[in-house]
C-alpha cells in the first residue's frame, strides 16, 4: 500500500499553535466504526459518551525538557539539539537541527561554570536520523529541567513558553522519559478523571516513553517498507491484572492515545482459541510495532486520539482501526468544520 494513499489536504490555519484556553474544552468528534456515523461534542462530554463498564488506559510518561541549545566551537553558530535517549550519563542519542557538519564540538552555556557542558558528536546518522553526542560531564534530569526547553513539535511555529511546561504535560504524568507528549492525554483534567470514575468508568496507567519515531515521517513509497524505532514501555503487575480482567469480563478497553494502544497491542498475549481472551503481560520491554491497515487488533475496543499528520504512521494506525476511507472522510469533515489538528488540537473518539 502506498504512503501517498494517506495524504489529505490540511489548511495551515487549522494546525493548533497553542493549547485551548482551558484544558479539557476541546472539541470531540465521535466515529462509529460499524456504521460510519459521526457526531460532534466537546471533551467534557466524554463520561456520558462512554459505556460505564469501560476501562480507559492512559500513558503516564512525562516529557523531559529535552530541547537544548549550544554554540559550535568551530563556527560560533547556535545549534539546537533534541535529546532522544540516554545511552549512559555522558552520551545521548540526539537529533540536530540544520547541522551541516557531520562532526563538531559544542558548548552548552549555563548560569555557573559547574553547570557548563561541552560535547562532541561521536557518531552520525543522516539529517533525519539520530547522532550520538558525548558530554564532558554527566547530563541528568536536574540539569535538563534548569537549562532545557519543552520539545514542541516542529509544526508549532513558535518558541516554547513558560505555560508549555504545564500544558504540554498530562495532569497524571509520572515517569519522565518522553521526547514528546502523549498528546491525547492533554485533554484530561482532574475534574474529568473524577467524572469518569463517578460514572463507574475505571482507569489504568501504562508507560511508554515517546521517542524518535514520533519525529520521523514515513519516507518509503510503500508503507510496508517503513521501520519504526524502538520505544521503551512498562506495565505494572496490578495494572496488567486489571486490564486482563476487564477483557475477560467483556468490558470495553479504551486506549487513550496511540501510545497506550501500542503498549496494549505489543504486550497482549492471546490464547490459542480466540483473540477475545488472553492477557496483558506485565513487565518492561521495547516495542517497534507498526500498525497499518490489515492489522488485527487483539486488545483495544475504542481509541481516544488527536487528529494526526498526513502520511504519518499515526494516521496509518487510526486507518487500521477504523478503515482508511472512513478516516479520510472523517478528517475531511473535521477540516470543513474547522477542527484544530495535531498536538494542541481537538480530539476524536473511535469506537
Amino acid at each position: 500500500m502506498k504512503t501517498a494513499n494517506f495524504y489529505f489536504n490540511l489548511p495551515e490555519g487549522l494546525i493548533a499553535q497553542t493549547p485551548p484556553e482551558t484544558r479539557g474544552q476541546s472539541r470531540l468528534m465521535t466515529l462509529d466504526r460499524a456504521t460510519g456515523a459521526r457526531a460532534h461534542h466537546t471533551v467534557s462530554d466524554l463520561p456520558a459518551l462512554l459505556d460505564p463498564r469501560s476501562l480507559l488506559v492512559f500513558n503516564d510518561s512525562r516529557v523531559r525538557k529535552a530541547r537544548v541549545f549550544a554554540v559550535s566551537k568551530e563556527t560560533g553558530a547556535r545549534v539546537e539539539f533534541l535529546l532522544i535517549k540516554a545511552i549512559d550519563s555522558h552520551t545521548w542519542q540526539v537529533l540536530v537541527q540544520r547541522a551541516r557538519r557531520r562532526h563538531g564540538s559544542y558548548v552548552f552555556a549555563s548560569d555557573t561554570a559547574a553547570d557548563t557542558r561541552e560535547a562532541e558528536i561521536i557518531a552520525n546518522g543522516n539529517s533525519a536520523e539520530p547522532r550520538l553526542l558525548c558530554f564532558d560531564k554527566p547530563i541528568d534530569e536536574q540539569w535538563l529541567d534548569r537549562y532545557g526547553h519543552i520539545p514542541l513539535p516542529p509544526y508549532i511555529k513558535r518558541e516554547d513558553r513558560v505555560a508549555d511546561s504545564d500544558r504540554y504535560q498530562t495532569v497524571y504524568a509520572r515517569h519522565i522519559g518522553s521526547a514528546a507528549a502523549p498528546t491525547a492525554g492533554l485533554h484530561f483534567t482532574t475534574a474529568l478523571l473524577d467524572a469518569l470514575r463517578e460514572r463507574g468508568i475505571e482507569t489504568a496507567f501504562v508507560t511508554l516513553h515517546v521517542g524518535l519515531g514520533t519525529f520521523l515521517p514515513v519516507r518509503s513509497e510503500y508503507i510496508e517498507e517503513h521501520r519504526m524505532h524502538k520505544e521503551a514501555y512498562s506495565i505494572e503487575e496490578n495494572t496488567a491484572q486489571q486490564i486482563s480482567r476487564a477483557r475477560q469480563e467483556g468490558r470495553p478497553l479504551v486506549a487513550v492515545g496511540t501510545t497506550s494502544l501500542r503498549v496494549l497491542e505489543s504486550a497482549w498475549v492471546s490464547d490459542t482459541t480466540s483473540n477475545r481472551y488472553g492477557h496483558l503481560q506485565a513487565g518492561e520491554g521495547e516495542t517497534a510495532i507498526f500498525i497499518y491497515p490489515g492489522y488485527h487488533f487483539k486488545a483495544v475496543d475504542a481509541l481516544f486520539t488527536n487528529f494526526h499528520t498526513p502520511q504519518s504512521s499515526l494516521l496509518m494506525l487510526v486507518s487500521a482501526f477504523a478503515g482508511r476511507e472512513l478516516i479520510l472522510e472523517s478528517y475531511a469533515e473535521a477540516v470543513s468544520n474547522g477542527y484544530r489538528f495535531f498536538s494542541y488540537g481537538d480530539a476524536m473518539l473511535i469506537r
